[in-house]
């Protein structure tokens, strides 16, 4: 694609005309992005602002919750605009640009669940040691690590399919993703289907296997331990246990449908891209939130200071 080309535009047949029911579908998906938005910004500034929770965990959660922000504002504006216009459609560049995010947001929280499973498997198999191995400067370089591997991979990625000539423009889905433009080519390119494939392991593959790894260790001497250390160790992973699970479910389905996808009806389509793009951004701040006593502690105690604030005056 040259310059020009990137003013193409695409058009979405997955939306169909519901007459004033969209409007319902655009104030769902609208609280939605609102609830979405606010837990995660809420979850930012409490771990901002208390200095108790500015520890590796927090600070990699806190990457978690921005991570939220990106994959929801990836999707969810630009399908409340095409839920409410009679035509939906977009342009070729905001397409590329919907793509990256899209794929930054997926193998960002794959990464960043990684050096999370890492962190506790230091401190929960090695804690004597745990000080002296997730120092200050090892913990800017695995945060900087888990964006910037994602961050250059994928701005690869989307060049490698800009430069694809398509001969269609019409996409049957809600949104752009890398595999509905690949299919739009006139020649299907084989260094962009092997280097999806290189992204996909890499960013993906690799991530969850040291998280396998890092939970076979703590598993193993969790069972050696007394009960009350399985049962801290239980507390401490479980909110991560959670959320990566979900993820890697949703990921899981998500290529399951693309695999199937004249097989399968538009509805579970819908309903995977609820459960990519909704379902984590907005739990993994509640779970954490829930199943953290730090973080319940530091919420309760923002709390109680607002209310004393709002007694004074």
């Amino acid at each position: 694609m040259n310059h020009s080309s990137l003013d193409i535009i695409v058009i979405f047949t997955s939306y169909g005309s519901f007459g004033p029911l969209n409007y319902l579908f655009f104030m769902l998906i609208f609280i939605l992005y609102l609830l979405s938005v606010f837990v995660n910004v809420f979850l930012m500034l409490v771990i901002y602002f208390d200095s108790s929770l500015h520890k590796p965990m927090y600070i990699f959660l806190f990457n978690l919750a921005v991570n939220g922000l990106i994959g929801s504002s990836a999707i969810w504006p630009k399908l409340m605009e095409n839920v409410l216009s009679d035509t939906q459609m977009s342009s070729l560049l905001a397409c590329l640009v919907q793509v990256f995010c899209i794929n930054f947001y997926v193998s960002s929280a794959y990464t960043t669940f990684s050096v999370m499973a890492y962190d506790l498997y230091v401190s929960i198999c090695k804690p004597l040691l745990y000080h002296s191995i997730m120092t200050p400067g090892k913990v800017k370089a695995l945060l900087t690590a888990a964006n910037i591997v994602p961050l250059t991979s994928i701005s690869l990625q989307v060049y490698l399919t800009s430069r694809l000539q398509l001969c269609s423009y019409i996409i049957h889905k809600l949104y752009c993703d890398n595999l509905a433009l690949f299919n739009l080519s006139c020649v299907k390119s084989a260094l962009v289907n092997l280097y999806g494939v290189f992204v996909t392991t890499s960013l993906v593959g690799f991530p969850s296997i040291i998280v396998l790894l890092s939970y076979a260790k703590i598993l193993t001497v969790s069972l050696k331990a007394s009960k009350d250390a399985q049962k801290k160790a239980l507390s401490t992973c479980s909110p991560h246990l959670i959320t990566f699970i979900n993820l890697s479910l949703a990921s899981l389905f998500f290529v399951i449908y693309h695999r199937y996808s004249s097989l399968l009806p538009g509805e579970v389509y819908i309903l995977i891209t609820i459960d990519i793009f909704a379902i984590p951004p907005l739990l993994n701040p509640i779970i954490y939130g829930i199943r953290t006593q730090e973080i319940r502690k530091c919420v309760v105690k923002m709390v109680k200071k607002k209310q004393r604030l709002f007694q004074i005056f």
